[in-house]
Order: C-alpha cells, then structure tokens, then sequence
C-alpha cells in the first residue's frame, strides 16, 4: 500500500479509496492533476500530486507526471487515504472526579490521557471514560466532512450526537482540573463565559531558567509554526495571546511558575514560555526536553538529568478552575494537587538547594502587586 500523504500515524488511522475513471470524446488537454482536483470530492491539488509522486494515480497502467495532458481513451486509476467513521465507544476507565452534579463533572485528568478522540488515540480518552461514566454503552457514530492532511480534532465534536461536552481542553500530557457538561444548552452557556472571560484558569508550571520578572504579562499573538505543522508559535499573524505570570519558586536551573490564561490559544502557555526562552522543563515540541542554562556546580547538571528522567512530558499542571455555575449562577471554584511527577522533580530541586546551601522562597501564592501598579508586560512588537 503506497504512503500517500502525512506520518505513518495518519496512514494507520486512513483507509483507501480508489477511483477509476475513463476519458470520454471531446475532452480537451488538461494536466492530470488538475483534472483529477476537480473531479474527486474534497481533493486539493496538492493532495493529488502527493498521491502521483507516490505511485497512487495511473493513467493506462503507468504512474503519469502530475504535468501529463489527459486526452479521450484514458484510464485512470487514483487511490486517496480517507479518515475512517468516528466512532466514540464507551470505556470503563478510571476517572477522578471532584466534582458532579445533574449539569456537569469537574474532573482531575492525569498526564498522558487525551481529552477526545484524534489521530492517534480513538480510544482511551476522557470522553470514552466519561460516556461510559453516564450509563452510555453503545458506539456514538459521529459524522465529519473532514478530509484534509491532518484530522481537524474541533470536527469530531461539531455533532450534536457528541454528549458529554468537552467545554475546553488540555494537551494530552498536561495533567489537572477539566470541565465538562451533560448538556448541549449548558455547554453553549459555558462557553460564553470562556468567551468574555469570566472562567478562570491557573496553571503552575516548571520552566527552565529564570522568567524575566517576579510578576509579568506576556503579551505575543500565538498562530501555527512556519516550521513545524504541528506546533505553535509567537507569529505576527496570530491570534492575540495573554498569559499572566507569578514567579513562586526559583532555583539556579529552573522555575516553579503559577500561570494565569487571559485567552485560550492552544499550547498557550507552552509557547509563551519557550518564546521567552525558558521552556515548560520536558516539553518534547517545543524545546524543553533538554537541560536549558548554564552552571559551573555537578551536583545542578546532575539534579537537571534527574528532572528528565522524573518527568518526560511538559510540567504543566491546570491546578485552578472557576466558573460561574450554569444553573444556580453560583460561583465555584475547584483546585487539583500538583500531581506525583511534578511533585518530585520539585522535590529534587529543593534536595540539591538543601545540599548546596542555597536559599529559597517556599512555594506558595505570592503577594499581587498593589492594584496601581501594572505588571511588566513581554510584549510581541
């Protein structure tokens, strides 16, 4: 079977579909590609020139260059990789709720679990775990017209046969507090408040190095990489990002981080950090995996080789969720414990402080700054 288009992720969740098609009288010269384009549905060029250059299209029996003119009498063959039916099966996974009632769950997601569905990982998620956590014990089809290179993720849920609702997401290995509704009506009031900002959010996160200010607002509108079609970055073209932060703990290699989000750009904090310089330590995507900064003392190279190996994913923990409560207007606010892994990278940044004799402020809420004063803003210029 030809690899047609993206990762040999993607092939294994495609499935082929080959088209056959006849030239009749009267057809003019036309270069295949373009041709085949306008005669398969949802089939950009590009994605038929990747299908010719891998030996996936055919004109009377021989791979044709994406230049050849078809002309009357012509057979071709073309085969294209197709997202397969979603389908959401419910999962008898564990789940740590704090909180439940008739509208919606607040749940402590662990590192490594994915919220929904997406390439890669169809089951396993939280919302396998949550359908079957509410009685559901039949596969949910879902249907999507998604048909590009990459699985638009948002599509799967754009069904309204998709319940519970995923209000926001966290990346797959980001660990903490997630909010989630039984109802499509709740769901749209939910996330109105995201819209104008009334949800709060707070992360604490590791990152390498020290931040630029105690307190400070980073300021940089966030869009797709130019690099890495995956990834994230501070582009021009972006969407306006604001990430507030608090500097709680700070030792000679890394930074214990209380992060505030005043917007919800995906990978938000992530690229606001690496962006500054100082990765969220373990971020594999965007340059955190290795030790950042330089010291002269072994015992600190050391203790950064122990961080990697403690933690191997990013150290971002969504520790704090408030929100406004759909039904009885009620404010509610939930907090989730730094998880064991982040916990004992912490530890061992306090264990190489205490054997080298360096002082350090104990973790906690630090003190806001008066409301007069505004905090320093890394801005995007």
């Amino acid at each position: 079977m030809p690899a047609l288009e993206g990762s040999q992720e993607a092939l294994v969740e495609r499935i082929p579909v080959t088209y056959e098609f006849s030239i009749p009288e009267g057809q003019r010269p036309e270069r295949v590609d373009v041709w085949l384009a306008r005669m398969l549905p949802h089939a950009s060029r590009t994605k038929v020139q990747r299908a010719i250059e891998a030996g996936a299209v055919t004109v009377n029996g021989s791979v044709p260059k994406p230049s050849y003119k078809v002309r009357p009498g012509d057979h071709i063959v073309c085969t294209l990789f197709r997202l397969p039916p979603i389908e959401l099966v419910p999962e008898p996974l564990p789940l740590e709720i704090l909180y439940e009632d008739d509208a919606l769950l607040v749940i402590n997601k662990p590192a490594g679990m994915p919220t929904h569905p997406g390439i890669g990982h169809r089951r396993g998620t939280v919302v396998n775990a949550v359908l079957y956590h509410l009685g559901v014990r039949q596969p949910i089809q879902v249907q999507t017209d998604v048909e590009d290179e990459l699985e638009d993720e948002g599509a799967i849920f754009a069904s309204d046969a998709v319940r519970p609702g995923i209000v926001h997401r966290l990346d797959k290995d980001t660990s903490g507090l997630l909010l989630i509704t039984k109802d499509s009506a709740l769901h749209a009031v939910l996330a109105e408040q995201f819209a104008q900002r009334r949800i709060q959010r707070e992360y604490w996160g590791i990152v390498w190095g020290h931040m630029p200010e105690r307190h400070g607002i980073i300021d940089a509108p966030i869009g797709r990489s130019p690099r890495n079609r995956k990834a994230f970055a501070v582009v021009p073209s972006g969407k306006p990002a604001r990430t507030e932060y608090w500097v709680l703990e700070e030792y000679p290699i890394a930074s214990l981080v209380r992060f505030r989000l005043h917007t919800g750009r995906t990978h938000q904090i992530r690229v606001h950090c690496a962006w500054l310089g100082h990765p969220l330590l373990g971020d594999p995507l965007y340059g955190g995996d290795s030790p950042r900064g330089a010291t002269t003392d072994p015992r600190w190279r050391q203790c950064a080789r122990r961080c990697l190996e403690l933690l191997p994913r990013q150290a971002l923990h969504a520790r704090t969720l408030g929100f406004f409560h759909p039904i009885t207007r009620q404010w509610r606010e939930f907090e989730a414990p730094l998880p064991a892994d982040m916990a004992g990278v912490l530890e061992e940044l306090r264990a190489t402080a205490r054997a080298t004799g360096l002082q350090h402020r104990e973790s906690g809420q630090p003190d806001a700054p008066p409301a007069e004063v505004s905090p320093p803003v890394a801005r995007y210029e």
